[in-house]
């Protein structure tokens, strides 16, 4: 099994962040969340967790600037797919709390890997809101979105916590505890989706 890792959005270069919007509001003590700096930190510790466990992946889009969707999806598209899958990291904004994984619309292999993902982030968040849908039997959201309806294999979304809302972003996405615990959950359920799907 291959993971095929996507850190959304652009990253900052020279200080400056490549992506616009896709960030919080300037909170009172002066800090700010730039998304796609958020996405790569929590990649680059998943990346690190299974280099350890010798499980092998492809950072989809490893460089600093916005890689667009298109490309993002062509890359992913040369690895078999029958021995992969896409793993798209985000954080959320539109004034709600938790967190939410998404795959595309119909009942796919993406589902079950979805399914492992939003019970592993139960062990590690008890305390935090899952955002669900269980309207079709199983635990993900379902959205046309890009990457997730353009990749041959099966993918899914996770978009962990909210950056507009003040708590969790500076609680769990602009600390070093926050930010590994969000590591842990996705390797943790990378490591369930490894032995028991593929």
């Amino acid at each position: 099994m291959i993971v095929l890792l996507d850190n959304g959005h652009g990253g900052l270069i020279n200080g400056v962040y490549q992506t616009p919007g896709k960030r919080s509001p300037i909170w009172n003590d002066g800090s700010q969340l730039f998304e796609g700096e958020y996405n790569r930190a929590i990649v680059n510790g998943i990346i690190e967790e299974l280099t350890k466990l010798g499980i092998p992946y492809i950072n989809i889009a490893p460089e600093y600037r916005d890689v667009t969707l298109e490309t993002r999806m062509n890359r992913a598209n040369k690895i078999d797919r029958r021995k992969s899958f896409y793993l798209s990291v985000h954080s959320n904004a539109g004034g709600g709390h938790g967190s939410e994984i998404f795959t595309s619309v119909g009942n796919t292999k993406s589902d079950k890997i979805a399914t492992v993902f939003g019970e592993e982030y139960k062990k590690e968040f008890p305390e935090r809101r899952l955002r669900a849908d269980f309207s079709d039997g199983d635990l993900d959201k379902e959205k046309q979105y890009y990457v997730l309806r353009n990749t041959r294999m099966p993918a899914i979304l996770t978009e962990n916590f909210f950056m507009d809302n003040e708590e969790e972003c500076k609680q769990l996405l602009m600390t070093r505890e926050g930010r590994a615990r969000v590591i842990n959950y996705h390797v943790e359920a990378i490591k369930r989706v490894k032995q028991q799907l593929f």
